[in-house]
C-alpha cells in the first residue's frame, strides 16, 4: 500500500489552523506510530491529493518533519521516512538520558500537588489506552504524561530540545515493542517516577526515569538483533520502593 493510500485510512488527526499544520500532524503521527514505515516514500504529488490540498503546504510539512529527523530528503529520489537503525537509537537515547533525568530532577524540586493531579490523570489515561490497544491514544497518553513531569521543571528550552528527541524514539518503540509490553511493569516504572516527584526525591527521580529509558532501549535494541546499549542505575536506601 502506497503512502497515500496509508493516509487516507488514518483519517483526520484533529483542528489545526493551517494546511501545512494539517498536513505536518497528519504526517508525523502517521510516522511515529508506524503507518508509514521508514524507508518510505513520500512523493508530493500523491500526498497532495489524498490530503486534498496544494504541493505547497506538503512541502512545508516535510521541511519541518525533516528539522526533526523524521523525514530525510534523498537526491534526486525525493522525501522519505528516515530508517530505523542501532547506531541512531544509541545516540538518540544517550540524548535522552542526559536531558530527561535532569528535567524530572528539576520537576521534582518544584512538583506541586496541582502538577501531580495533572501526572497522574494522564498516567491513568495512558493505561487505559493501553489496555484498548488504541495506538494514537497510547502514543499521545505516553507522551502527555511524560511531558506533565518535564514541564512542571518550568524550563522552555529543556522542553523544546526533549520534543524531537522524544518523537524519534517513539518510532523505534512503536516499531520494535508493539502493545505486547507487559503493561503491569510499565505502570510500575511510571508510577515510581511520579511517586519520586510528587514526595520531592529528585535523585531518586532522575534514576527511576533513566533506568525506564534504558529499559526502553535495551529492549528495542534487543528486537534489532542487539545486545544491551545501556547500563542501569542502582539504588540506595533513598529509592522509593520497587513493587
Amino acid at each position: 500500500m502506497a503512502a497515500a493510500e496509508k493516509l487516507a485510512a488514518l483519517g483526520p488527526s484533529g483542528a489545526h489552523r493551517t494546511l501545512a499544520e494539517r498536513a505536518f500532524a497528519t504526517l508525523h503521527e502517521a510516522i511515529v506510530t508506524g503507518v508509514l514505515a521508514p524507508g518510505e516514500r513520500l512523493p508530493i504529488e500523491e500526498l497532495a491529493e489524498v490530503l486534498e490540498m496544494s504541493p505547497m503546504p506538503i512541502r512545508e510539512a516535510l521541511r519541518q518533519l525533516d528539522s526533526v529527523g523524521l523525514v530525510e530528503n534523498v537526491p534526486h529520489r525525493g522525501a522519505r521516512v528516515t530508517e530505523l537503525s542501532i547506531d541512531d537509537l544509541r545516540e538518540v537515547y544517550e540524548a535522552r538520558l542526559a536531558l530527561e533525568p535532569l528535567a524530572v530532577s528539576h520537576a521534582a524540586e518544584r512538583f506541586t500537588q496541582a502538577d501531580a493531579v495533572r501526572a497522574r490523570e494522564r498516567l491513568e489515561a495512558h493505561v487505559k489506552a493501553y489496555s484498548q490497544r488504541d495506538s494514537r491514544l497510547i502514543w499521545s497518553t505516553h507522551t502527555a504524561f511524560h511531558f506533565a513531569l518535564y514541564d512542571a521543571a518550568n524550563s522552555r528550552w529543556m522542553s523544546r530540545l526533549i520534543h524531537p528527541l522524544w518523537e524519534t524514539s517513539e518510532r523505534y518503540r512503536f516499531a520494535m515493542l508493539p502493545v505486547r509490553l507487559n503493561l503491569d511493569q510499565r505502570r510500575l516504572e511510571h508510577e515510581r517516577i511520579l511517586e519520586a516527584c510528587a514526595e520531592h526525591k529528585p535523585t531518586v527521580a532522575a534514576r527511576e526515569l533513566h533506568n525506564h529509558l534504558a529499559r526502553t532501549a535495551n529492549l528495542v535494541a534487543g528486537q534489532m538483533g542487539s545486545g544491551d546499549l545501556f547500563e542501569l542505575q542502582h539504588s540506595d536506601p533513598e529509592s522509593v520502593a520497587v513493587a
